[in-house]
């Protein structure tokens, strides 16, 4: 037997740190093919292959020559305890700088790591987090102590230490839709920490439990320096998808709009329906904000679109010339592109409004089971 000393374990936020810094890494994916083919690890410097565990219990000899001898080697499985088999395998025949993922793709599709857009007029920040595993970005305006947490992801113990660290009070969550691909923390945050949570109030039909109503005409403020986060109804993705204003510089467009991509109205059952509304939000309604409004999206749907440090932001003037789908003129193309030849519906995504409706209340492990599989919010891949 090796020396258990000589395996190492890599966390999902230590890979995550590697990948915004572009290091290369080879990674082993010991999962079944279906599971690796529907959703795996990616980034610019990852070189990743597919060899399924039962393929390998009574031995690593297929595998060791795709294996290189000079580079960090990562093994990864659902939850951990196929790869560190694996991974001891490789000690065994040799082979270097082997380890595997802490806690398996579990732990990676829950790693959110905070990264800082940019700072407020009067005061304050806005911080970006990066669920990096599974596409999805909430974030937190914090001003003079004070913060919100808009779009946030069921990890709510990220938010509530990153407020505590940094000396401040979340006083709001909201949602900017009722969401389909993953479940909201939101409620459940603003529970813990005495906050105020919002909901669009035509996305709250079925809602099981009480909201404070998102809508246009209001206006959220955060700390004494009156941050304003200025609703913008913007429905399309859902029939009362809202955007926010913040701070009269970044636009937070929730499902509506992506860097590469716009959102599909598919996910409740109303796309015949619902692409008016899309293609009005999208031609008309944004077409009326500032073209210097900094785009903050719910989600990301590939790697490359993460930019310094991992940031997902654009300019919206850069959008209308660069996004495909904003540059759709036929009212009849853009019906055909948001409704036809979409990618796959995310995984449960029934169960997932349900759980966000108040309707069904699953355990942690099925909630995960659930959440499992890549952020599919968009009408086509970045």
């Amino acid at each position: 037997m090796i020396n258990q000393a000589q395996l190492q374990g890599m966390t999902a936020g230590q890979l995550t740190k590697k990948m915004l810094n572009n290091e290369p890494i080879f990674i082993l994916d010991v999962r079944n093919e279906s599971d690796f083919n529907d959703w795996k690890i990616e980034g610019n410097q990852v070189k990743i292959i597919n060899q399924p565990y039962f393929d390998l219990i009574d031995g690593v000899d297929t595998v060791l020559d795709l294996i290189p001898d000079h580079q960090e080697v990562l093994v990864v499985c659902a939850k951990e305890g196929s790869s560190k088999f694996v991974a001891e395998q490789l000690l065994e025949a040799g082979k270097r700088q082997i380890s595997y993922l802490i806690g398996g793709m579990h732990s990676w599709s829950e790693h959110l790591e905070p990264v800082k857009i940019g700072d407020l007029k009067d005061g304050g920040e806005i911080i970006q987090f990066v669920r990096i595993g599974k596409g999805c970005l909430s974030y937190m305006v914090i001003s003079n102590g004070e913060a919100a947490v808009i779009d946030a992801v069921r990890m709510t113990d990220v938010f509530a230490d990153y407020a505590r660290k940094n000396h401040v009070i979340i006083k709001h969550t909201i949602d900017t839709h009722l969401h389909a691909d993953h479940i909201s923390g939101g409620r459940q945050l603003a529970a813990r920490t005495g906050g105020t949570y919002w909901l669009p109030p035509k996305d709250a039909d079925e809602v099981r439990f009480a909201y404070e109503k998102l809508e246009d005409g209001k206006s959220i403020e955060v700390g004494n320096t009156r941050i304003k986060i200025q609703p913008v109804y913007s429905p399309g993705h859902t029939i009362g998808s809202t955007s926010l204003i913040v701070d009269d510089q970044y636009l937070l467009s929730g499902d509506i709009l992506f860097v590469k991509s716009i959102g599909r109205p598919d996910l409740a059952g109303q796309a015949a329906d619902w692409v008016s509304d899309l293609r009005t939000t999208l031609y008309e309604r944004y077409k009326q904000l500032s073209e210097n409004l900094i785009v903050l999206p719910a989600h990301f749907g590939k790697f490359t679109e993460l930019g310094e440090r991992g940031r997902v932001s654009a300019r919206l003037g850069d959008l209308y010339k660069e996004n495909p789908g904003l540059n759709i003129q036929d009212a009849a193309a853009f019906r055909s592109t948001v409704t036809e030849n979409l990618p796959p519906q995310p995984n449960a995504y029934q169960e997932i409004r349900q759980t966000n409706m108040g309707k069904i209340i699953p355990s942690e492990q099925e909630q995960w089971e659930m959440e499992t599989g890549p952020n599919r919010c968009a009408v086509h891949d970045a």
